[in-house]
């Protein structure tokens, strides 16, 4: 049996072997993947403030047989059908920052390297559940756990970026356990405070559908009530905001979480404005797909605090960094 080349058997192994990325190809491409991340829940929340959740009523074909469906088939189907093939660019850039992690030197960093799988992955989960999606004619409960999936994503791409902007030495703390804490207790808050977003969404009025062919369920709940606790927890993650604001001012913090922080309180008040506009005014289409771009910041923010309070230096005190770590093999080519 003859044998297979070297790129048929293990195509990254191969290409690592031939070209060594930069640090900073390498920064971008990890923070490529999570503009995409952001990029395709901005797309998905389109294709459900404009009733064009049903626009292919099958999954994974469109339409029958056909993949991609037909231009017959209205406005709903084209922006449908552009958010899935949306996903194909999603896993392309995934599939760069792979290709950049492995590429990087040898032997790899392999928590970095499994944390831009572990994108892939979830990208792979998150098309699925969006397949279910329109299997269950957009059951309330499922689409909005495919949005908490794409916070998933996010926060694993959130993590892959921060990790390609630091070593592999152990993580050593900026601020003390009780500032820690509180981050912590930030971050929790503002999860809830998308968990019921999510509620919001499944209880307003924008099913996702508008053809009037199916009736799509909603959670039996008003709104307008869910709305209102969702406003509370918004003003909790502000209030813990300032507070943590505060602490760090206190005990002289390093100017990295301080900076962070004051920029998710800025994050926090353009959401806010957005909210109460949106409420208001009753949740026009543009203004709730606005409001979902708001929250993907808004826990970008939260995640960048948290990792603030830490850094990761190159290699352990005494350590040796090895050479492929701070200079390319004679063969490679640098980018």
């Amino acid at each position: 049996m003859p044998k297979l080349p070297d790129i048929a058997r293990n195509p990254l192994a191969f290409i690592a072997a031939r070209w060594t990325p930069s640090p900073v190809a390498v920064r971008r491409a990890a923070l490529a993947a999570l503009v995409m991340s952001v990029v395709i829940v901005i797309t998905g929340g389109a294709v459900r403030v404009t009733a064009s959740g049903l626009g292919c009523p099958t999954w994974p074909t469109c339409n029958g047989d056909s993949l991609l469906g037909t231009r017959e088939m209205g406005i709903h189907h084209t922006i449908e059908i552009s958010n899935r093939m949306l996903t194909y660019v999603l896993c392309a850039t995934v599939g760069w920052a792979i290709i950049a992690v492995r590429a990087q030197q040898e032997p790899p960093r392999r928590s970095l390297y499994r944390l831009a799988w572990a994108q892939f992955w979830v990208v792979v989960l998150n098309a699925v559940w969006g397949g279910l999606t329109v299997l269950t004619k957009l059951n309330p409960y499922v689409v909005s756990f495919h949005f908490l999936l794409s916070a998933a994503l996010i926060t694993v791409a959130v993590l892959t970026w921060q990790r390609t902007r630091e070593g592999d030495a152990s993580p050593r703390p900026l601020v003390g356990k009780p500032v820690r804490q509180l981050g912590q207790l930030l971050t929790a808050a503002a999860a809830l405070l998308i968990v019921i977003g999510t509620l919001v969404s499944g209880a307003g009025p924008h099913p996702g559908e508008s053809s009037g062919s199916y009736t799509v369920r909603r959670i039996p709940v008003d709104w307008r009530t869910i709305a209102q606790l969702h406003a509370d927890f918004a003003w909790i993650v502000v209030g813990l905001t300032v507070a943590l604001w505060f602490v760090l001012r206190a005990v002289d913090a390093p100017v990295g979480p301080q900076h962070r922080v004051r920029e998710l309180f800025l994050v926090l008040m353009g959401q806010g404005v957005i909210g109460y506009v949106q409420y208001f005014t009753h949740l026009p289409a543009a203004l709730v797909d606005l409001h979902m771009f708001g929250a993907c910041l808004v826990w970008i923010g939260t995640l960048r605090v948290l990792l603030s309070f830490r850094e990761r230096p190159p290699a352990e005190p005494g350590a040796t960094v090895p050479a492929a770590a701070t200079a390319p093999a004679a063969s490679r080519v640098s980018a």
